[in-house]
């Protein structure tokens, strides 16, 4: 009983950590369809390049891949607003018979992101050495006598705080500046937002390439965890989707526990059932999500408030 306790407990820690990064990764995909009304299915790619900019800082530079989130998330935040403002504004602003063709140029950026990424640096498999990759805290070294055995890996831990501080900056950037609130505004109600003196046209641009950037940070804290693939973002643009309708559609806080809820589903489906389970496990939270709870945890936070 011990050991199936202490191996739950190991489950549900790097579940929570795995749902951290996953939570960053959600955000921006959710603040990108709370302003725009869009789904964004180039968001994995735009991770997948940033990850390619912390791989190629750490082999020519040696700069560490931690460091790399000053680098990378500023480059991707500009490459997003030169995206939106070239190619996805034009498409916006055109009636086409398709009524969602933004969606599918979306699908195609990210389409010529992977092909340009397998031109640049091959379709082979790429990592970053770190030092500190295998390093963990035990418990029983700060607890002679624990009871189990529980380690936190270093990468995953500090990936996982670094992504509190990256969150807990986007919360602090949207409450409290006056950006964060045009972007807010701008999110509920376009119309009336014009109307009140706020550029919606330039809060799309900074949206976009916010969503980028944080997409990009998530790839900095992935980079010294993962091998690093050209046809990585796709996987990862379907985590994102996932999250949004798990935690529901534009909702920021439906984001951060949407990815911890999926995070600890994938870890505990790897545990319990195996590792090549855990693909099916999404799907099949995803499924459930769209059955019995159609609005996402966002829904359940309405309720419960709407009930006070």
């Amino acid at each position: 009983m011990w050991v199936q306790l202490e191996v739950f407990l190991q489950t549900l820690i790097s579940g929570v950590l795995l749902g951290g990064l996953y939570a960053l990764i959600g955000l921006g995909m959710t603040l990108i369809l709370g302003v725009m009304k869009i789904i964004n299915l180039t968001h994995g790619q735009l991770m997948m390049v940033a990850m390619y900019v912390a791989y190629w800082l750490f082999t020519l530079f040696h700069i560490d891949p931690y460091v790399s989130l000053l680098i990378a998330p500023p480059l991707l935040f500009l490459l997003g607003m030169f995206l939106q403002k070239t190619l996805i504004n034009p498409v916006l602003r055109v009636e086409s018979i398709l009524p969602h063709n933004q969606v599918i140029l979306t699908v195609g950026i990210g389409m010529v992101l992977q092909n340009l990424a397998t031109i640049f640096f091959t379709s082979d498999y790429k990592s970053t050495p770190v030092d500190y990759a295998t390093d963990a805290w035990y418990l029983s070294d700060y607890w002679k006598d624990a009871p189990f055995e529980l380690s936190l890996s270093y990468p995953w831990t500090v990936s996982f705080l670094l992504a509190v501080g990256i969150t807990t900056a986007l919360w602090f950037f949207l409450a409290k500046t006056d950006t964060g609130k045009s972007i807010r505004a701008t999110a509920q109600d376009r119309d009336a937002a014009a109307l009140m003196g706020v550029n919606v046209g330039l809060m799309r641009v900074i949206t976009f390439g916010l969503g980028s950037a944080l997409v990009a940070a998530a790839g900095c804290l992935f980079i010294p965890i993962y091998y690093l693939f050209p046809s990585l973002g796709s996987q990862f643009t379907l985590i994102a989707f996932v999250i949004t309708i798990l935690g529901g559609l534009g909702s920021t806080m439906g984001a951060i526990l949407g990815g911890l809820i999926l995070g600890v589903f994938e870890s505990m489906t790897a545990t319990y059932v195996g590792m090549g389970w855990a693909p099916v496990g999404r799907f099949a939270i995803f499924v459930a999500a769209l059955v019995f709870l159609p609005g996402g945890v966002a829904s359940l936070l309405k309720r419960k408030a709407v009930t006070k």
